[in-house]
């Protein structure tokens, strides 16, 4: 009987998942927003409690968030994100200063400590880039002049991420300064290495993992990333980074593969992975945090069209692209839900992934509206200035 409960909750959970993704498609949004609200709304203190087998949702939110980052790092070569932070560091460091900081000074005004002001930094830093991928096929935009600059942003922030997340995770595993400081080398020791082997000997390990056949591929892409974030978690390098450098591992002869054979499998985990940290959010703790999330919801809007404007601007881009640019940077999602799991896994204030999922949700509806309405409002700004200009001239 046991076993039939657990076969109809699943089954439940997983058809629930679809109908969101429909649901999403035909509001034209990413389900990511949908997939959060499902979980507040059937987890503890929601509308509708699900007893959810805690021990699946667990094992398989962790396989989310490998493979989200897995995905993620194919689209990517060590030679792309090196050469990308070569040529657009400047804009780089300028995102991630201007858009974490709102997020650490709350995080301390509101009393989570040094470790809660970090982990709140990269929640608010980085846009999510599968939901600007959405937006930009959902509008048609991949072709113009500035998506390579809102392209650029996001490789410089997956970079970032790739030294932010064993920095961070070493820092909540360790009890001590020195603990930390040791933590921190080791974590970026192996990071420095992760990233030679992609650059040197990345076409062994493509070469390894190919098989011929698409079975036999998937099973040794998706056994290794587990095997490699399993490493990296032992060494307080974070699975999740572990699965990002293997997929820049993999050469461009394996990616489109390896990306039609995983692709399926990550949809499913990683809705699995949202669903189940809004199962463990619960609803009554978010009204206290309402008022703080609200703050870095506007900043973060407003940080995310600066960065968005001077990026388009280095290369050249009309003020309408500039605007378009910022507006698609905007939303927050993957990157920021995996870090606030990751802080209240390791003993943080709860609140804070109370705050991490208001703010995720409302950036991942807000970022794709604006972005749909970026090119009307651009055309009204260069109307305007022509007409300021004209009245100038008349005067």
């Amino acid at each position: 009987m046991h076993a039939a409960a657990l076969l109809i909750e699943l089954g439940a959970i997983i058809v629930g998942l679809g109908i969101v993704g429909r649901l999403a498609g035909r509001l034209g949004i990413s389900p990511v927003p949908l997939y959060l609200l499902a979980g507040l709304a059937f987890g503890a203190g929601g509308v509708v409690p699900l007893n959810a087998p805690e021990e699946f949702l667990e094992a398989a939110s962790q396989i989310g968030v490998v493979m989200l980052l897995l995905l993620l790092g194919l689209e990517y070569s060590a030679g792309d994100l090196l050469g990308n932070l070569r040529r657009q560091a400047p804009v780089g460091v300028l995102d991630l200063v201007l858009n974490g900081l709102p997020g650490a000074a709350v995080g301390l005004l509101l009393g989570y400590g040094p470790v809660g002001a970090l982990a709140l930094f990269g929640i608010t830093a980085v846009s999510s880039s599968g939901i600007v991928a959405k937006v930009l096929a959902d509008t048609g935009r991949l072709g113009n002049r500035e998506t390579p600059s809102v392209l650029g942003i996001l490789v410089l922030e997956d970079l970032g991420m790739a030294v932010y997340l064993p920095v961070l995770t070493a820092v909540l595993a360790a009890s001590g300064v020195w603990q930390a400081t040791g933590s921190v080398v080791i974590a970026l020791a192996c990071l420095a290495v992760a990233l030679l082997v992609a650059l040197r000997w990345g076409s062994y390990v493509s070469r390894f993992v190919s098989a011929g056949t698409a079975e036999v591929t998937l099973l040794r892409v998706l056994g290794l990333a587990l095997l490699v974030a399993g490493v990296a978690e032992a060494l307080h390098v974070s699975a999740a980074v572990g699965a990002f450098l293997l997929g820049i591992s993999l050469s461009s002869d394996l990616e489109e593969e390896a990306r039609r054979s995983l692709e399926p499998l990550r949809d499913l985990f990683a809705a699995v992975f949202f669903v189940s940290f809004g199962l463990t959010t619960n609803p009554t703790s978010l009204p206290p945090v309402l008022l703080p999330a609200l703050a870095l919801v506007v900043l973060g809007v407003l940080t995310k069209l600066v960065t968005g404007w001077v990026a388009a601007r280095r290369a050249g881009i009309a003020v309408p692209g500039r605007i378009r640019a910022g507006a698609a940077l905007i939303p927050r999602g993957e990157f920021s839900i995996v870090i606030a799991g990751l802080a209240t896994a390791a003993g943080l204030d709860p609140q804070l992934a109370a705050l991490a999922a208001a703010y995720v949700l409302s950036m991942a509806v807000i970022g794709p509206v604006l972005a749909r309405y970026a090119d009307p409002f651009g055309r009204w700004w260069v109307r305007r200035q022509r007409e300021r200009a004209v009245a100038v001239t008349v005067r």
